[in-house]
Protein backbone atom coordinates (compact mmCIF):
# COMPACT_ATOMS: atom_id res chain seq x y z
CA UNK A 1 0.00 0.00 0.00
CA UNK A 2 2.62 2.32 0.64
CA UNK A 3 4.82 1.32 -1.99
CA UNK A 4 1.94 2.19 -4.35
CA UNK A 5 0.48 5.42 -2.33
CA UNK A 6 4.38 6.27 -2.81
CA UNK A 7 4.26 5.61 -6.84
CA UNK A 8 1.02 7.42 -7.31
CA UNK A 9 2.29 11.04 -9.32
CA UNK A 10 4.57 9.02 -11.63
CA UNK A 11 1.53 7.15 -12.51
CA UNK A 12 -0.33 10.80 -12.98
CA UNK A 13 -2.53 9.60 -10.41
CA UNK A 14 -3.06 11.62 -7.45
CA UNK A 15 -3.03 10.34 -4.00
CA UNK A 16 -6.50 10.85 -1.84
CA UNK A 17 -7.52 10.94 1.59
CA UNK A 18 -8.74 6.53 0.43
CA UNK A 19 -4.96 5.79 -0.63
CA UNK A 20 -3.32 7.66 2.78
CA UNK A 21 -5.95 6.29 5.16
CA UNK A 22 -5.24 2.23 3.82
CA UNK A 23 -1.13 3.47 4.12
CA UNK A 24 -1.74 4.44 7.25
CA UNK A 25 -3.59 1.06 8.35
CA UNK A 26 -1.43 -0.83 6.73
CA UNK A 27 1.58 1.32 8.88
CA UNK A 28 -0.11 -0.13 11.69
CA UNK A 29 -0.50 -3.52 10.70
CA UNK A 30 3.12 -3.81 10.00
CA UNK A 31 4.31 -2.12 13.36
CA UNK A 32 5.92 1.31 11.70
CA UNK A 33 4.00 3.78 13.29
CA UNK A 34 6.27 6.57 12.83
CA UNK A 35 5.91 6.40 9.14
CA UNK A 36 2.10 6.12 9.99
CA UNK A 37 2.37 9.62 11.88
CA UNK A 38 4.65 10.50 8.74
CA UNK A 39 1.54 9.89 6.29
CA UNK A 40 -0.81 11.64 8.83
CA UNK A 41 1.75 14.62 8.37
CA UNK A 42 2.53 14.74 5.00
CA UNK A 43 -1.63 14.60 4.07
CA UNK A 44 -2.03 18.44 5.64
CA UNK A 45 0.98 18.87 3.44
CA UNK A 46 -0.73 17.59 0.34
CA UNK A 47 -4.41 19.51 1.17
CA UNK A 48 -5.97 15.96 1.60
CA UNK A 49 -7.80 16.81 4.82
CA UNK A 50 -7.44 13.81 7.72
CA UNK A 51 -10.98 12.07 8.49
CA UNK A 52 -11.72 9.97 11.81
CA UNK A 53 -9.88 6.93 10.05
CA UNK A 54 -7.26 8.67 9.32
CA UNK A 55 -6.48 9.25 12.90
CA UNK A 56 -7.79 6.02 14.08
CA UNK A 57 -5.30 4.39 12.19
CA UNK A 58 -2.45 6.32 13.28
CA UNK A 59 -3.91 6.40 16.44
CA UNK A 60 -3.74 2.29 16.71
CA UNK A 61 -0.32 2.03 14.85
CA UNK A 62 1.47 4.06 18.01
CA UNK A 63 -1.51 1.47 20.11
CA UNK A 64 0.18 -1.50 18.73
CA UNK A 65 3.85 -0.49 19.32
CA UNK A 66 3.36 0.94 23.16
CA UNK A 67 3.42 4.18 21.72
CA UNK A 68 0.93 5.89 24.14
CA UNK A 69 2.25 9.54 24.65
CA UNK A 70 2.31 9.48 20.89
CA UNK A 71 -1.79 8.57 20.79
CA UNK A 72 -2.35 11.18 23.13
CA UNK A 73 -0.94 13.88 20.83
CA UNK A 74 -2.96 12.62 17.83
CA UNK A 75 -6.20 12.42 20.47
CA UNK A 76 -4.97 15.95 21.19
CA UNK A 77 -4.63 17.24 17.91
CA UNK A 78 -7.72 16.55 16.58
CA UNK A 79 -10.22 19.25 17.31
CA UNK A 80 -7.14 21.66 15.71
CA UNK A 81 -8.38 19.39 12.63
CA UNK A 82 -11.44 19.43 12.81
CA UNK A 83 -11.67 15.89 13.60
CA UNK A 84 -14.15 14.26 16.33
CA UNK A 85 -13.16 11.44 18.15
CA UNK A 86 -15.59 8.74 18.48
CA UNK A 87 -15.58 5.33 20.30
CA UNK A 88 -13.07 3.47 17.93
CA UNK A 89 -10.55 6.88 19.17
CA UNK A 90 -11.38 6.54 22.52
CA UNK A 91 -10.82 2.91 22.70
CA UNK A 92 -7.80 2.98 20.68
CA UNK A 93 -6.32 5.59 23.57
CA UNK A 94 -7.66 3.49 26.32
CA UNK A 95 -5.50 0.20 24.91
CA UNK A 96 -2.26 2.38 24.32
CA UNK A 97 -2.34 3.47 27.69
CA UNK A 98 -2.91 0.47 29.29
CA UNK A 99 0.04 -1.61 27.07
CA UNK A 100 2.05 1.85 28.17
Amino acid sequence: AIALLRSMPSLHAVPDRISYNASISACGKGGLWELALGLLSQMHEVSTMPDEKSYNSAISACEKCGQWEQALRLLHAMPQAKVDADAITYSSIISACEKG
